[in-house]
């Protein structure tokens, strides 16, 4: 049978095996997917002993995605620009192609929920590996402009110049963002430690949706601090978790799943 998994250190909280045996139960695909911790100073030898044990494709987190792009024989587009790899697959003339899914999987999600990209005005906190991976799929939809915050503005210039090219991307600190946008998402660690980044409560407003990719059964401490300040919609990153693997599973096996029984299923697992 062939064999799946997701490499991470730690790895045991990892919803992606869940995931993806509900995915390949829905498509009728002859898989087994697994959770491996690999060794933090041994990923490319676990890699190794997992490619030659018959492993066809694998998901990679933190915080090896940077090994995986070194890993990767040939990287797609949007792992380039990603800098970093979430998805690994074994090509049938044994190639490793790296590819990064997470931002179809965060635009995926925004579309399910009618949130419109096309000429939308975008904040987007932080300037991370989180959101370098999403710039070049949010600016794939033509946004108005995307504005990069960071509390280390030159993280947020090197950020918005890899990405200058494909639009109006532009970088801020924090305490200067200005003005009115129609999406705002959160890609920093904040809502983990129940903190909010120290942007301004006007930035907020009743046209404004606002996107935590950090999940919670309640609602995040950013996407709290949202509502107080009267967002019109607030949505975590539980749903841009299941359509990265969506993403990943339909480069795998050539057959797309649907993400919203297994999303309901992971909401309703994460309530109880």
């Amino acid at each position: 049978m062939d064999q799946y998994a997701v490499f991470g250190n730690p790895i045991k909280h990892s919803k992606s095996p869940f995931i993806h045996t509900l995915f390949a139960k829905q498509t009728a695909q002859q898989m087994v997917y697994n959770a491996i911790e690999a060794p933090l100073n041994d990923f490319e030898n676990s890699l190794n002993r997992f490619f030659a044990e018959q492993g066809k494709g694998c998901n990679i987190t933190v915080p090896f995605k940077e090994q995986a792009f070194k890993y990767a024989d040939q990287l797609t587009q949007r792992a380039t620009l990603a800098g970093a790899v979430n998805t690994l697959k074994l090509t049938d003339d044994g190639l490793i192609i790296g590819d990064n899914t997470d931002g179809a999987g965060l635009v995926l999600d925004l579309k399910n929920n009618h949130v419109p990209l096309k000429d939308a005005r975008i904040l987007l906190l932080g300037a991370g590996g989180a959101a370098r991976g999403v710039c070049g799929p949010l600016l794939a939809e033509k946004p108005k402009q995307l504005v990069i915050a960071n509390r280390t503005f030159a993280k947020a210039q090197r950020l918005a110049g890899i990405f200058s090219q494909l639009g109006d991307v532009s970088a801020c600190e924090f305490d200067k963002l200005s003005g009115n946008f129609d999406l705002i998402i959160n890609s920093t660690s904040a809502s983990l430690n129940g903190q909010v980044p120290p942007i301004s409560p006007d930035l907020v407003n009743r046209e404004t949706a606002v996107y935590d990719m950090m999940y919670s059964a309640q609602a995040t401490a950013f996407n709290a601090w949202a509502i107080d300040h009267g967002a019109r919609l607030v949505i975590d990153g539980l749903g841009m978790l299941v359509g990265q693997a969506a993403e990943s599973f339909a480069i795998w096996r050539a057959i797309k799943p649907g993400a919203k029984q297994v999303l309901n299923e992971l909401r309703h697992n994460l309530a109880n």
